[in-house]
């Protein structure tokens, strides 16, 4: 697969895989957050652009979208990377789920701003 298609397809992919982690933090959560289907939310948008991408003349404009939306995603989960270390290490955390959620909306994000800056840059 070359550079130029796989953002797309990893759009699509990460973004089923964040619907599903949004969708089962709010399940886990006991339905008491709507917080917790941001990941979701996120997830939607971002499979829709990979599917842009794939789809039309316009690649370039949707993977941008991937990129910027994947970034904002990071820097809006960013606020959970002190539960997210302390989570790792063994320590106690508020919520679980949150800190599960925040930490792969996180990791999920950088993978997909660097895949549309190779895609865009190279």
């Amino acid at each position: 697969m070359t550079s130029a298609r796989s953002t797309p397809v990893l759009g699509i992919v990460l973004g089923i895989v964040l619907v599903a982690i949004g969708i089962g933090a709010y399940v886990l959560s006991s339905f008491a957050s709507l917080t917790a289907l941001v990941p979701a939310v996120f997830g939607v948008v971002i499979a829709a652009l990979g599917v842009a991408a794939r789809r039309t003349e316009r690649r370039k404009l949707a993977t941008l979208g991937i990129g910027v939306l994947s970034l904002l995603g990071v820097l809006g989960s960013a606020r959970g990377i002190p539960d997210v270390i302390a989570l790792l290490t063994g320590g106690a955390v508020d919520s679980t789920v949150a800190a599960v959620a925040q930490g792969s909306m996180i990791l999920i994000g950088l993978v997909l701003v660097a895949a549309a800056g190779r895609d865009l840059l190279g």
